[in-house]
This record gives structure tokens, C-alpha cells and sequence, in this order.
């Protein structure tokens, strides 16, 4: 009976095509002339890139003004939250007590 391998989703594809470049990229960089290619390439999409970011920067930085107050209160009342320093009182304890046990004997 053959072996039914499930057709692979987009996000595998997408992650093993990203491992894909992230692998192969230091190797293309290796041979020679990759440097001029790369920058030809670059030279040639700057500006296409530069239009595209510019399209999509204002609407980031107004989401992200927008989340940061409520970010600001949620990290505050986290940390007022949490009993960060009297959970290091009681390791700093612990540790003391060890180590004054492991002088005694």
C-alpha cells in the first residue's frame, strides 16, 4: 500500500521557502560577482520599494500611536501586578540559607 503524504499548506510552503533563501543566500554570496548582481538589483527596486514603504509607514505609524497607550497600561499593571521583589527577598533568603547551611558542615 503506498504512502499518502498530505498536500503541504501555505504557511509550510512559506516557512521552507523562507528556510530555502535563509540557507542558500550566504552560499550565493560566496560566488563571485554576487555583490554587483545584488547591487544592480537593489539600484533597479529601490525606488519601487521606497514607494511601497511610503504607502505603508503612515497607516503603521497612526495604528501604532494609536495601541501605545493601551500597551503603556497593560506593561504598568503587569509589572504592579507581579511580586517581582518579594520573590527575589525569597530567593535571595534561600540562597543565604544555603549557603550558611554548607558552612556549618
Amino acid at each position: 500500500m503506498p504512502i499518502r503524504i498530505p498536500k503541504a499548506s501555505s504557511t509550510e510552503l512559506a516557512s521552507i521557502g523562507f528556510a530555502g533563501v535563509a540557507g542558500f543566500a550566504p552560499l550565493y554570496m560566496m560566488l563571485p560577482g554576487a555583490e554587483e548582481r545584488v547591487a544592480t538589483h537593489t539600484a533597479r527596486w529601490a525606488r519601487r520599494w521606497e514607494r511601497n514603504i511610503s504607502y505603508i509607514a503612515p497607516p503603521a505609524q497612526r495604528f501604532a500611536q494609536r495601541i501605545e497607550p493601551r500597551v503603556e497600561r497593560t506593561v504598568k499593571n503587569i509589572d504592579s501586578k507581579l511580586p517581582l521583589e518579594k520573590m527575589a527577598k525569597n530567593v535571595d533568603r534561600q540562597i543565604k540559607h544555603g549557603i550558611d547551611r554548607m558552612s556549618k558542615h
